[in-house]
């Protein structure tokens, strides 16, 4: 399956696509991005590059991310731990989402008509017609290009942290629960990015009470 803009096109108007990464991880925020790809972008060359993030190698990540924001319209939400553990990590994604149509949804001259969302939910409360697309990031250029983005800016803010906090490997495995995070977790303990929570996190704060 390769994603394409059927969906966009069976809907009339401006149309964005939506996703969010940073689900499972232990540390670090959830984050959303927000993408609409004009009709006289779509004949570039970079758009044929376009697919679901995991597909993609880091370095070609990072060439196809640049040129999504050169030419596409934008929008980044993100909700951090705290957020996360207050909502829970299903409705912090569905408010990082909100937040990520919000910054493109300024950015435009007109409204958005509707919104392809990743996943088997749309945000509540959203302030356009919008529908959720199973497996979306397979399906839809403007989700995929929204996964693009997602995952590079996190990907991008657990490397910066973990020049901070060197001990977890934050730059390798996204702060998800690998055996090396585990293992720091017990040795080095919780810091300020990690969700409370998320039960490895509970289970180590709960044995130091």
């Amino acid at each position: 399956m390769s994603a394409d803009f059927f969906h966009e096109d069976q809907i009339s108007g401006l149309v964005c696509g939506l996703d969010e990464v940073g689900r499972g991880p232990l540390a670090g925020p959830v984050v959303a991005a927000c993408v609409y790809i004009p009709d006289h972008v779509r004949t570039h060359d970079f758009i044929d590059l376009i697919q679901d993030s995991k597909k993609i190698s880091k370095s070609k990540l990072s060439s196809i991310h640049t040129h999504i924001r050169q030419h596409c319209v934008v929008g980044i939400g993100q909700c951090c731990p705290r957020e996360i553990d207050t909502l829970n990590i299903l409705w912090a994604s569905m408010e990082a989402m909100k937040r990520a149509y919000m910054q493109a949804s300024n950015q435009m001259d007109a409204p958005f008509d509707h919104a392809l969302v990743d996943g088997n939910r749309v945000p509540p409360d959203m302030p356009t017609a919008a529908s959720a697309l199973i497996k979306g990031d397979l399906k839809s250029k403007s989700i995929a290009a929204a996964s693009i983005v997602a995952k590079y800016t996190r990907d991008k803010i657990m490397a910066e942290l973990a020049e901070d906090y060197p001990h977890y490997g934050w730059e390798r495995n996204a702060a998800y629960p690998s055996k090396e995070h585990l293992s720091a977790l017990q040795t080095h303990g919780v810091t300020p990015h990690h969700r409370h929570s998320f039960n490895p996190v509970k289970k180590i704060l709960a044995a130091h009470g």
